[in-house]
């Protein structure tokens, strides 16, 4: 049986430091433009370069989220940040919108994609579907049960991640209203 990975977020320079020097065997982040991460601080093109560079030569893994629901004015933008991550060479991107995958699974497929849990992957049908579309991993909604993720890894080959702590969400993913309430106070 494989070790899980301990996968942390990395919102800053300093937390992407913290992580690593804590034993973190990957570490996800990114950019205002494509990250749902929008408070955490994040990363431009540059520094976003020298962040992977940093857990690389460190032997630790970095993941590049880009897991906005894209709209048509995102499309462009997201076709230029092709070119940066082509440069930087993360090991994987995330993302949860269907055309954010196709359009970087056709630009990088030397890049592994995984599935955000914003995509809100409840059931082995949807976890078969990213599965032929070529995901590489798949995130799990925070909601699910042990039981529901055994069914769920009985019924795909693909590598699953899932959370073992994290946001406080009232309702489902991507919606987490109580986290708000605590960091920013009801505006």
């Amino acid at each position: 049986m494989r070790l899980p990975e301990l996968l942390a977020p990395a919102g800053d320079f300093e937390k992407l430091r913290t992580a690593i020097h804590y034993g973190a065997d990957a570490v996800y982040l990114g950019d205002s433009r494509f990250s749902l991460r929008g408070k955490a601080g994040n990363f431009n093109d540059e520094e976003l370069e020298t962040a992977v560079a940093y857990a690389h030569e460190r032997g630790v893994r970095a993941y590049v989220t880009a897991n906005i629901l894209a709209h048509n004015r995102d499309i462009g933008l997201a076709k230029e940040h092709c070119a940066v991550l082509r440069r930087i060479r993360p090991d994987a991107v995330i993302v949860s919108d269907p055309g954010l995958m196709e359009l970087f699974r056709t630009n990088l497929p030397e890049i592994n994609i995984h599935i955000s849990t914003q995509a809100n992957i409840t059931n082995v049908e949807a976890a078969r579907f990213w599965q032929r579309f070529g995901a590489k991993r798949l995130i799990l909604s925070r909601e699910l049960t042990v039981d529901e993720i055994r069914e769920i890894r009985q019924g795909v080959d693909i590598e699953l991640e899932v959370f073992v702590h994290g946001a406080i969400c009232i309702s489902y993913s991507g919606r987490c209203y109580e986290s708000v309430a605590q960091t920013q106070g009801f505006q």
